[in-house]
C-alpha cells in the first residue's frame, strides 16, 4: 500500500493566475484582463562577470540588472449588445499605439487562489493579432515590458485557506 504524498506537494494550475490595468487616473482601479489563455511571467537577470585575484582564477558573477516582461495571449472580447471591445483590451491596444507617457500602462499579476505570488509593475505594450484562417477564434498575442521596477505586493485575495477550492474568477 502506497502512502499518499503531503500536502506540500500538491501541483499548481497555470491557469492559477489573473491579471490587471490600472485604469484609473488619480487612484488605482485595478480593472480584469479578460480572455488570458495564455500566461508567461520572465524575470531575467543581467549578469556580468568580475574576474579578482582573490578568485584564484574562477571568475564571479554578479547580478547587475533585472528585466521583467509578461508575454500573453489574450481571446479578443467584444460586448455582442454594444459593439465594444472590452476596455482593458482596449487600453492595452491604445497604449502599444502612442509615444510618451501614453505608452505606459500599470499591470499586477497574483495567484488567484490566494498564494503568496503577486506583482505589480509599470510597462510599455506589444500588440500583435494572431490572425488565422476562417476557423479560428482572434487572438491577439501581448507583451509587457517592464520599464521600472517589478514590485512584489500583497496578493489582494490572499485568505488563510490558500489552497481551498474556489470555482470560477476570484
Amino acid at each position: 500500500m502506497s502512502t499518499p504524498p503531503p500536502i506540500d506537494d500538491v501541483t499548481l494550475l497555470a491557469r492559477r493566475y489573473r491579471l490587471e490595468l490600472d485604469m484609473g487616473t488619480n487612484t488605482p482601479t485595478w480593472t480584469l484582463i479578460p480572455g488570458v489563455s495564455e500566461f508567461a511571467p520572465k524575470i531575467e537577470p543581467t549578469v556580468q562577470e568580475l574576474n579578482l585575484y582573490d578568485g584564484e582564477g574562477y571568475p564571479e558573477q554578479v547580478v547587475t540588472m533585472l528585466k521583467w516582461s509578461v508575454e500573453t495571449t489574450l481571446a479578443h472580447r467584444a460586448n455582442p449588445v454594444t459593439r465594444k471591445f472590452s476596455s482593458s483590451q482596449e487600453a492595452l491596444r491604445a497604449a502599444s499605439m502612442s509615444f510618451g507617457p501614453g505608452s505606459y500602462v500599470k499591470v499586477r499579476w497574483f495567484d488567484r487562489t490566494g498564494l503568496p505570488d503577486a506583482y505589480e509593475g509599470r510597462a510599455v505594450v506589444q500588440w500583435e493579432p494572431d490572425g488565422g484562417d476562417a476557423a479560428e477564434v482572434d487572438t491577439v498575442k501581448v507583451t509587457l515590458t517592464g520599464s521600472g521596477p517589478l514590485t512584489a505586493i500583497t496578493n489582494p485575495v490572499a485568505s488563510p485557506g490558500l489552497l481551498a477550492a474556489k470555482g470560477g474568477d476570484s
